[in-house]
C-alpha cells in the first residue's frame, strides 16, 4: 500500500482536524461579538488540536495495521475457500498450461503442474481456447482410473467446461513494471471452471430410455397366405405368427395388441431398440420359417414412431413409417425419427398381389379428379426412358377421352424413345403441344390443372419440379420404391413396388375406367414397349399382371414387330455397350463395375441400364454397377437377380427403386471417385453383414 495516498482511512482520521478549521472561524466572529467567549473559545480549540494531533499520530499506524491484517487474513481465506471450492478450478497461460489448480482439480487429474491442458483433456485441444471471443463453453467426456477393492476400474465423467480470458492489463497497475508484470502482458490468463454433469447425463439417458416406442406390425399377405393353406390348417398358421411376434415383443418388455386380423400394435421402451437393431429385426426371418404346408413364405412390415413429443406424434410417425413400408414392397422394418428414417430388411422380392380391387378404386379416383381439372399435365423423371413415356401416352389418352386438354412434359428426345415420339408426331392425329418443355408447362399449369407424376415418386428426380408447387392437385402413379423424399402430399398416390413397369400400372387402369378408352395401335406399341425395357423383355419383375397388361395392349393392336423395330439401336452404341462390358471390373469375386463417358452419347443412362443387365448373364455375378458420366454428375444403373438388394445399396446414395433394379446419382464427382465411393461402400456393407 502507497502510504503517501489518501486512502479512506486516513480521511476519516484527519475529518475532526478539518472541523477545527471551521470552529476557528467561527471563534473569530465570536471575538467580535465578547473577547471573553472568543478567548474561552481559541483556549479549547488550542487543546482540542493538541490533543487530537496526537491521537492521530499515534493511533495512525496501528489503525493501518489492523486494515494490512485484515486484508492479508481476508487474502488468506479467499485463497482457502478458492483452494476447497468443490467446483475444479484452474488457471492456464495462453499456451493452454496450467499454472494453478485447487484441490478439487487434483482429484480428478492428480499432480499436473507443467502439463498442459490438452494433455489430461485431449478432447480440449488449443483451438477452443478463448481466444478473440473472451468466453468459451466446451462438453467433453473424461475416463478417470479408480480402484474399487483389490480391482482398478475405469470411471467415465461429463464436464461442462467454462473457459475465461482474463487480460491482466485490465485490472492491474499499469506502472507496474515487473517481470512477472511484463510476462502476463504477454501471455493472458485463462481461468477454467469444470461442472460435472455424469449425474444429469445418466438422468437424461434415463429419461431417454424410458421414453415409449410406439409400433405397428403387419402382416402383408395375410389373404394370400390363407388362400394357399388348407382350412384346417389356417388357424394354427396364424396361431404360430401370432406367437412369434407376441414373443419378439415380449424379449423387449414390450407390449402386443392385436387390432386387426393381420395387424398389432405395440408399445415397449426406447432402451430396447438398440437391442433390436442388433439383431436387425430377426422377427422378419423368423416368420418366413412358418411352414405348415403353405408355399409361399409369410412377411412382415414393422413401423416405429420414436422421440415425439407426445404419444400421439410417435404413432403418427409409425403409421407415416408403415406408409414407407407397404409403399416399399413390405418384408421390412422402418423407424421414423422425426424427419430421419431407418430402413430395415428388405431382402425378399414383392409378392405380386392377385386381387385387383385397388386398381379399380385408383382408376375410379383418377377419372374424378381428371373430370374435376379443365387441363391435365403429364410429366415424367429426366431424361425419360420408355416405360414413361409409354405409361405418359396411355395417360394422355384417358385426357383425350374424357375431353380434357392434356400435355406430356419432355425437355429431351433420347435415343431410346426417339423412334416412338416420331411416330406419334408424324401420325397427325395429335396436336403439336402433345409434348411441351418446362417453360411452356409453367406457364400453362395453374389450380386448375391436374398433374400427373408418371414412372417416378422422389421430386428432385421429376422433368420440372417447379410444377409440383404451382398446382394442388398431383398425383403419383410409380412402380419404384418410396422413399422418404417422396413428393409431399398427393392427393392420390398409386405406387405398387410389385409392378413391372409403370406402363403396367396405367394399363390396368385403362381397363377399369368406366369410359372404357380405345388405345390407338401407336399408343398400344408404346406401352407395350415400356413394359419389354423394363421387364429386359419379360424375364424380370414379371407375374400374371404383366402378361395380363400386354394382352391388353396385344388386343388393342400392339404390334410386335414395330415395337421391335423401335428398340433398335445404332452400331456406334452397341461399340460402346460392348467396350464397356469388356472392361468391366469384378469386386469380391461377384460384384461388376463398369464405367462409361456419356458426353456426346445419346441417352447414356439408357446405355448404362443396358450394360448393367447384360453383366448380369455373366457366371458368379450377384449384382452389377454401371456408372455413366454425364457433365458433371454420375449417374449408377444398379441390378441383380435375387441374391443382393441394390435398392439398399442405392439408397446410401440418396436413390432407390426395387430390389433386384435401383439407381441413384451423385453430384460433383469424377467416374473413378464415383467408382471409389461405390467400392467402398461394397465393402462396409460386407464388413456390417448387410449384403
Amino acid at each position: 500500500m502507497d502510504i503517501m495516498k489518501k486512502t479512506k482511512i486516513e480521511q476519516y482520521l484527519q475529518g475532526p482536524l478539518w472541523a477545527l478549521l471551521i470552529l476557528a472561524f467561527v471563534d473569530i466572529v465570536f471575538f467580535f461579538l465578547d473577547i471573553r467567549c472568543g478567548v474561552i473559545l481559541a483556549v479549547s480549540l488550542v487543546v482540542f488540536l493538541v490533543f487530537q494531533m496526537i491521537i492521530y499520530s499515534r493511533s495512525k499506524q496501528e489503525i493501518i495495521k489492523e486494515c494490512m491484517d485484515f486484508m492479508f487474513e481476508q487474502s488468506q481465506v479467499q485463497n482457502y475457500l478458492l483452494q476447497q471450492l468443490p467446483v475444479p478450478y484452474a488457471l492456464l497461460d495462453g499456451n493452454g498450461m496450467i499454472i494453478w489448480s485447487n484441490d478439487a482439480f487434483h482429484k480428478i487429474v492428480g499432480e499436473n503442474r507443467g502439463k498442459s491442458l490438452q494433455q489430461i483433456f485431449p478432447n480440449l485441444n488449443r483451438n477452443l481456447l478463448p481466444s478473440d471471443v473472451m468466453h468459451s463453453i466446451s462438453h467433453i467426456e473424461y475416463k478417470k482410473k479408480c480402484k474399487e477393492g483389490d480391482k482398478e476400474k475405469e470411471q467415465t465423467l461429463f464436464y461442462k467446461v467454462e473457459m475465461n480470458r482474463i487480460r491482466v492489463e485490465d485490472f492491474s497497475d499499469e506502472n507496474d513494471n515487473s517481470c512477472s508484470r511484463q510476462m502476463l502482458k504477454d501471455n493472458d490468463l485463462i481461468a477454467v471452471y469444470f461442472f460435472d454433469q455424469t449425474l444429469l447425463k445418466k438422468y437424461m439417458e434415463q429419461n431417454e430410455n424410458q421414453r415409449m416406442v410406439i409400433g405397428l406390425i403387419y402382416i402383408d399377405n395375410y389373404e394370400e397366405i390363407l388362400d394357399d393353406i388348407d382350412a384346417v390348417k389356417r388357424s394354427m398358421l396364424i396361431a404360430v405368427a401370432d406367437r412369434k411376434i407376441n414373443k419378439f415383443i415380449q424379449n423387449v418388455s414390450g407390449v402386443v395388441k392385436r387390432t386387426e386380423r393381420d395387424k398389432y400394435f405395440v408399445v415397449f421402451e426406447q432402451k430396447y431398440l438398440d437391442k433390436i437393431k442388433e439383431n436387425k429385426f430377426s422377427i422378419l426371418d423368423e416368420i418366413k420359417t412358418i411352414n405348415l404346408g403353405n408355399s409361399m413364405h409369410m412377411t412382415l412390415s414393422i413401423s416405429f414412431g420414436i422421440n415425439g413429443n407426445t404419444y400421439q406424434e410417435n404413432y403418427e410417425a409409425a403409421c407415416a413409417g408403415m406408409d414407407l413400408a407397404l409403399g416399399r414392397g413390405g418384408d421390412q422394418a422402418v423407424i421414423k425419427d422425426g424427419e430421419d428414417i431407418s430402413y430395415y430388411g428388405g431382402n425378399c422380392e414383392v409378392m405380386e398381389r392377385t386381387t385387383r380391387v385397388k386398381a379399380r378404386v385408383k382408376a375410379h379416383a383418377l377419372k374424378e379428379l381428371l373430370e374435376s381439372k379443365e387441363k391435365v399435365v403429364i410429366m415424367a423423371h429426366k431424361i425419360p426412358d420408355p416405360d414413361a413415356i409409354g405409361a405418359a401416352v396411355g395417360l394422355y389418352r384417358l385426357g383425350l377421352s374424357l375431353g380434357r386438354k392434356a400435355h406430356i412434359v419432355m425437355n429431351e428426345v433420347t435415343i431410346s424413345v426417339r423412334a416412338m415420339v416420331d411416330e406419334l408426331n408424324k401420325s397427325g392425329i395429335y396436336d403439336e403441344d402433345m409434348f411441351i418443355d418446362n417453360e411452356q408447362a409453367i406457364e400453362i399449369t395453374d389450380e386448375n390443372t391436374l398433374l400427373i407424376v408418371v414412372d417416378v415418386n422422389h421430386a428432385n428426380y421429376t422433368e420440372c419440379e417447379q410444377l409440383l408447387s404451382q398446382t394442388k392437385t398431383t398425383v403419383i402413379l410409380d412402380h419404384h420404391r418410396k422413399n422418404k423424399d417422396m413428393i409431399k402430399n398427393p392427393v392420390l398416390s398409386y405406387v405398387e413396388p410389385y409392378a413391372s413397369s409403370t406402363c403396367e400400372l396405367v394399363a390396368e387402369i385403362l381397363q377399369y375406367v368406366d369410359s372404357k378408352p380405345k388405345l390407338e395401335p401407336m399408343e398400344a406399341n408404346a406401352m407395350y414397349y415400356g413394359m419389354l425395357v423394363d421387364t429386359d423383355n419379360f424375364v424380370n419383375k414379371t407375374g400374371v399382371r404383366t402378361f395380363e397388361a400386354a394382352a391388353y395392349l396385344k388386343r388393342n393392336g400392339a404390334d410386335l414387330t414395330k415395337v421391335r423395330k423401335m428398340s433398335r439401336e445404332s452400331m456406334e452404341t452397341y461399340r460402346i455397350r460392348a467396350k464397356a462390358i469388356s472392361e468391366a471390373e469384378i469386386l469380391y469375386g461377384r460384384f461388376a463395375i463398369a464405367t462409361l463417358v456419356g458426353i456426346g452419347v445419346d441417352s447414356p443412362t439408357v446405355i448404362g441400364a443396358q450394360v448393367a443387365n447384360e453383366l448380369l448373364d455373366i457366371d458368379g455375378i450377384e449384382a452389377s454397377f454401371v456408372l455413366t458420366g454425364v457433365h458433371e454428375r454420375v449417374y449408377i444403373s444398379a441390378r441383380s437377380i435375387d441374391e443382393v438388394n441394390v435398392q439398399k445399396i442405392m439408397e446410401e446414395f440418396g436413390g432407390g427403386g426395387h430390389l433386384t433394379v435401383a439407381g441413384a446419382q451423385l453430384v460433383d464427382v469424377s467416374l473413378e471417385e464415383a467408382k471409389n465411393i461405390i467400392h467402398e461402400t461394397l465393402r462396409y456393407l460386407i464388413s456390417k453383414g448387410e449384403i
